[in-house]
């Protein structure tokens, strides 16, 4: 949907008070967090997307993997889910069906966790996601808002994604760069959740739908500026020439709308998203996480990251003292 989503209709309704829900749809966070006991939470989440990829072994695995990252945006363990696939029988056949299952499974399993069922129903768009549950200390949430002053920031990702999606939807891309991008989406956020839990971090989200930006606002509070060095930022390079010729997703465009008045740029020359600004409200599919930790640790953590596997990882900026004078988010 977009930065311009639900949400204004969703905050008109009420739940009853409980003092176990720790974050709910109100919060803007990833996932809602239940609490169980005093030392543990329930994390639950749910999303779908229709084919970003030919393949369905490969589409079902990108579509848990996205699903699953906002367990990890939580800093919390998976432990469970369940399918959701909404089926185009006219046109896609079962084995085509079982692909994206079997795929959807491998990384279910690859995160640790086991699928306990589904819900299947027909439909004109064929969509597969998850709702997936989790586990995580009551106390040790990652919240996506809580950066303080001097946090820096980390993404583990590189951005391009809905670009270059688009290009293969037009049958744009060649075969390398389809397997690129495909093993980027199916690559678990895991990993570095997991070397993160061994650092101090004040805030995470993962990006996706909302592009970097657009995640980068819900990172926000009322403490903060943002800004952020364009040249870190992590980009599949052959993203650039598709954006020139704009082939880009009507979401990175709505992203781009409901961040006007936000964001300012104050691009050098030589910076890699000079004339392609699109690309920084890019709507991505199974990104990776950002982290918010303080700037002592940011450097420990990004070689922890990196020596872990997870090549990509990039200091990407800081957050500074909130001015009203400076724009909230700054790329630089």
């Amino acid at each position: 949907m977009g930065l311009e989503d639900l949400s204004h209709l969703a905050s008109q309704l009420v739940n009853p008070y409980d003092n176990n829900v720790l974050i709910d749809f109100k919060d803007n966070e990833d996932a809602g967090v239940y609490r169980l006991s005093p030392t543990l939470a329930l994390v639950q989440t749910v999303d779908f997307i229709t084919p970003v990829v030919d393949d369905p072994f490969v589409y079902g695995q990108i579509a848990a993997a996205n699903a699953l990252s906002d367990v990890y945006a939580m800093g919390g363990i998976v432990k469970c889910a369940l399918n959701l696939m909404m089926w185009d029988k006219s046109r896609i056949p079962k084995d085509y069906a079982k692909a994206i299952l079997e795929g959807g499974l491998s990384k279910i399993k690859e995160a640790g966790g086991v699928l306990i069922g589904g819900h299947t129903l027909a439909d004109d768009t064929q969509k597969y996601g998850l709702s997936v549950s989790g586990v995580v200390h009551p106390e040790k949430i990652w919240c996506n808002n809580g950066a303080k002053v001097d946090d820096v920031f980390i993404l583990t990702k590189p951005i391009g994604i809905g670009v270059l999606t688009t290009a293969l939807k037009a049958n744009l891309l060649d075969a390398q760069t389809q397997n690129k991008i495909s093993q980027i989406m199916a690559t678990l956020n895991r990993n570095a959740c997991e070397v993160a839990k061994g650092f101090k971090i004040n805030a995470c989200t993962d990006i996706t739908g909302f592009g970097l930006l657009g995640h980068f606002k819900e990172m926000l509070n009322p403490n903060i500026n943002i800004v952020l060095n364009s040249n870190t930022i992590p980009l599949i390079e052959e993203a650039i020439p598709f954006a020139k010729e704009g082939i880009i997703p009507s979401g990175s465009l709505n992203n781009q709308k409901a961040l006007e008045g936000l964001c300012s740029f104050a691009l050098k020359e030589t910076s890699t998203f000079k004339g392609v600004e699109i690309l920084l409200f890019d709507a991505q599919t199974s990104g990776g996480l950002v982290f918010a930790t303080p700037k002592q640790d940011a450097f420990k953590l990004l070689k922890s990251l990196r020596n872990a596997g997870v090549e990509s990882a990039q200091i990407i900026g800081v957050a500074e003292p909130y001015s009203p004078h400076k724009s909230r988010i700054s790329i630089v």
